[in-house]
């Protein structure tokens, strides 16, 4: 069903903005870049770093900005810095590759999770933990690495601006 979808994009939509999994997923689909598993989960606020910052995907970024990760793959740089039709915009040195745009401008492959509201990692902890799952405090995310606290919300204004630069400056 989802090759069905991601066909019919495309010929039927001007640009494709996948996200954590789909991304993962589209890039395999498009590319055959293949997905890797994690020793452990991949969960917190990470900074990253832009790569390439006149992309007007990228208008206004910071050069380190932060985004929430939760996910149990990788998607791994050296596999798309081999493939000629890619190229990485934005980079943790903790999380890894973020965001990758094909060489059109027109689609967009992102492992993070700018979309999350300042308690979704947090719903995620304590119903994983209340399961009696394996979780790690998430990383960065509580101040004082304590539970009790509210969380940050420090990726919201660079949240707005990706999802304002896609509709504004790519669509």
């Amino acid at each position: 069903e989802l090759c069905e979808i991601l066909d019919w994009a495309k010929t039927h939509v001007f640009s494709v903005f996948s996200i954590c999994w789909g991304a993962q997923a589209a890039l395999y689909y498009y590319y055959r870049i293949p997905k890797y598993p994690l020793p452990q989960k991949m969960f917190g606020i990470y900074p990253h770093q832009v790569l390439v910052p006149r992309h007007n995907l990228l208008r206004g970024f910071d050069e380190v900005f932060y985004v929430p990760h939760s996910r149990h793959t990788e998607t791994r740089a050296q596999d798309i810095e081999n493939c000629p039709d890619l190229q990485i915009l934005t980079y943790s040195h903790l999380a890894g590759v973020h965001i990758v745009a094909d060489n059109r401008g027109r689609n967009f492959f992102v492992t993070g999770h700018s979309e999350y509201d300042r308690d979704s990692l947090a719903n995620e902890y304590f119903r994983d933990r209340s399961k009696g799952l394996p979780i790690q405090i998430p990383y960065n995310y509580f101040p004082d690495d304590n539970p009790e606290n509210v969380p940050y919300f420090n990726w919201r204004s660079h949240a707005n601006l990706l999802l304002g630069n896609w509709l504004d400056h790519v669509i």
